[in-house]
């Protein structure tokens, strides 16, 4: 059985650690898209550190549907924010390539910048960048290389959906930023529709081995070896003197 306020317990205690080990100065740099992760990630790092040491970034691609979520979420935290609107950076990038970018392309530029933009905001403010990717996400590599799977310290990496929506109660989090439909931000459909399957699904198969559906066993299967490369540092040549 899982225990949300241990675990919640267990991950504050990780994160005064890493910045007592990485920066006891140091401020949390999180970005903020109102959903579940990036809140509970805020939130653990609030708890953590004091709400005057964590900042958190705003970034919508134009006009972003569900802004408003990511505006609660820096208020109830109450927390220093700042708001920076993407749009001219990737469309720059996209006006400059002396090619037509494929649909892929389109859709992960936009994460890039973002990463980068936070890392801007981060080396201004004394700052080490929280990655805010769960477990049941980067298990089927449902993320961005060097995009929202880049960061310097991870708190949800080892955790499932189901578990961090948990801890996301046990920290007291409005439902409806705990509980809001992911939307991959990128082509406007739900992660479950993009993935094909449920993330309950996707994080019983990883906790106990057991699903119902072989095809879907086959698909993430599929992914997870397709993707793993995404987890792993990047292979370097050493070469023999």
């Amino acid at each position: 059985m899982f225990d949300a306020q241990k675990v919640m317990t267990q991950c504050v205690d990780w994160i005064r650690k890493f910045f007592a080990e990485n920066g006891p100065d140091c401020n949390a740099v999180v970005g903020i898209s109102g959903g579940k992760d990036s809140s509970v990630v805020a939130a653990l790092c609030v708890r953590a550190l004091g709400r005057d040491r964590v900042i958190g970034v705003l970034m919508p691609c134009g006009e972003q549907a569900d802004i408003d979520k990511a505006r609660m979420l820096v208020d109830h935290l109450q927390i220093r924010h700042y708001e920076v609107n993407i749009q001219d950076a990737v469309e720059g990038v996209l006006r400059q390539l002396p090619f037509e970018p494929t649909a892929q392309t389109r859709m992960n530029l936009p994460p890039r910048v973002r990463m980068a933009t936070l890392y801007a905001v981060s080396q201004s403010h004394n700052g080490r960048v929280a990655n805010t990717c769960n477990l049941s996400e980067d298990w089927v590599g449902y993320s961005t290389r060097y995009g929202d799977a880049a960061g310097d310290f991870s708190p949800l990496s080892r955790l499932t959906v189901q578990e961090v929506k948990a801890i996301g109660h046990a920290l007291g989090l409005p439902v409806e930023l705990v509980e809001k439909v992911p939307i991959d931000g990128l082509c406007g459909k739900t992660d479950e529709d993009n993935l094909g399957f449920t993330y309950a699904t996707l994080d019983r198969y990883i906790r106990t081995g057991e699903i119902d559906d072989a095809s879907t066993k086959e698909k993430i299967d599929r992914m997870h070896v397709r993707n793993r490369f995404k987890l792993e540092l990047m292979p370097v040549f050493d070469p023999e003197f």
